[in-house]
């Protein structure tokens, strides 16, 4: 993928040493475009870590792609199913074995009129929390251009750029030791995605919103 990375976009790639090197580590993102994952992964790739994604279970039964998915070391995830949870533990077995996992608390592309990340999902929290893996913020901006949420013919011209900063891991050790209660993995869920939103406020060069964009409760 990295050919085609180059070929459609510049790189802007911000702070990249902020990276661990080593050891199990959660990437936690925000969540434009379809396209983002492939950017993401050649951005962490190039920066020393091989990046385990979460992928729709559905892609794992396409022909041919579902090979290439499986031998990437994507986990596979049943969105709003009992199965969900087996994916956590999934992750957990990655994160001990040293993998950098590339995170989307979103849990989709934003809904956000104005593109800022949304109230995340717990999932990421309770992985941390387990784990005791370090979750670094990183926030991205322009993949949106080459290929907005829902389109699926990309556009190329005029070439695009892909920003990328990488923030300092989230200071979550008031929650160590605590049980996985509701309201713990909310306010961290809150925590990490307030990094991420710091970082693309700054990549953007703007202020971000005080509130985040709820889909649930608009």
């Amino acid at each position: 993928m990295k050919p085609l990375s180059r070929l459609l976009v510049k790189k802007d790639w911000r702070r990249g040493e902020r990276l661990p090197r080593t050891g199990g580590v959660i990437i936690a993102a925000n969540h434009l475009s379809w396209a983002d994952p492939v950017l993401l992964s050649h951005f962490l790739y190039n920066n020393g870590r091989w990046p385990v994604i979460l992928a729709k279970s559905g892609l794992f039964r396409v022909p041919l792609l579902g090979r290439a998915v499986k031998g990437l070391l994507a986990i596979p995830v049943d969105r709003g199913s009992a199965e969900a949870a087996r994916s956590l533990s999934m992750s957990s077995q990655r994160l001990a074995d040293g993998c950098a996992i590339l995170f989307y608390p979103e849990g989709t592309c934003t809904r956000d009129p104005d593109l800022w990340p949304m109230v995340g999902k717990t999932g990421a929290a309770r992985l941390a929390l387990e784990s005791g893996a370090p979750v670094i913020p990183v926030a991205h901006w322009g993949a949106q251009e080459l290929l907005p949420y829902g389109e699926k013919r990309p556009r190329l011209f005029p070439r695009k750029t892909f920003h990328v900063i990488v923030g300092p891991p989230v200071d979550l050790s008031k929650y160590a030791g605590q049980e996985p209660q509701a309201d713990v993995l909310r306010e961290m869920t809150a925590d990490i995605m307030a990094a991420v939103t710091a970082q693309l406020a700054e990549l953007r060069g703007k202020k971000a919103p005080e509130t985040p964009y709820d889909p649930a409760g608009r």
